[in-house]
């Protein structure tokens, strides 16, 4: 047998650090991030009107009321974390076109308990899921570790940005 040629040693030379990342790389790349992230809710949201009807918010509107029989308007404002004006907004187009009834009650005539109609259930059957949209979900899915890291660097991209910390209240997916 013929001896092979003894292949040369790997070289035991480091690999260099990849040069230090500027401000602007940097903002960049988190841009592109944010940009994927609000297109998946687009993307979502486009699917749920195209596909069922009412907006995306809507349609999580009227499957809270779904999962919920005689539901009040404050109930779902809080089950959806916003603020009561938002949730009858949001009722307002569902009642009118007779996918949710509203009936007063018998002993308190200011309370209101809400339900779905049949209209309503059948947009939720041709609705693609989930209702609350893809960012909550998402969310939902991450450890608290991570919801913490993230609830402290988006507090201070909102302060850079000097928004309306009030604006956390509408949920994506509202009609304009």
């Amino acid at each position: 047998m013929k001896k092979r040629p003894a292949s040369p040693a790997p070289s035991r030379k480091r690999a260099e650090p990849p040069p230090p990342e500027d401000g602007h790389e940097a903002a960049a790349r988190v841009l592109r991030q944010f940009r994927v992230v609000f297109n998946a809710v687009k993307t979502h949201f486009r699917a749920v009107e195209k596909k069922a009807g009412p907006a995306g918010a809507q349609v999580w509107a009227l499957s809270v009321v779904s999962s919920h029989p005689r539901i009040g308007v404050g109930e779902l404002a809080r089950s959806m974390d916003i603020h009561q004006s938002t949730a009858s907004n949001l009722l307002k187009p569902l009642l009118e076109q007779g996918l949710v009834a509203a009936e007063r009650s018998g002993v308190d005539r200011r309370a209101v308990h809400l339900h779905v109609t049949p209209a309503g259930a059948r947009v939720l059957r041709k609705a693609p899921g989930p209702f609350t949209g893809v960012l909550p979900e998402a969310l939902a899915s991450l450890d608290a570790a991570t919801l913490a890291r993230l609830d402290r660097d988006l507090a201070r991209v909102i302060g850079a940005l000097g928004a309306d910390a009030k604006k956390g209240n509408v949920p994506l997916g509202q009609p304009e």
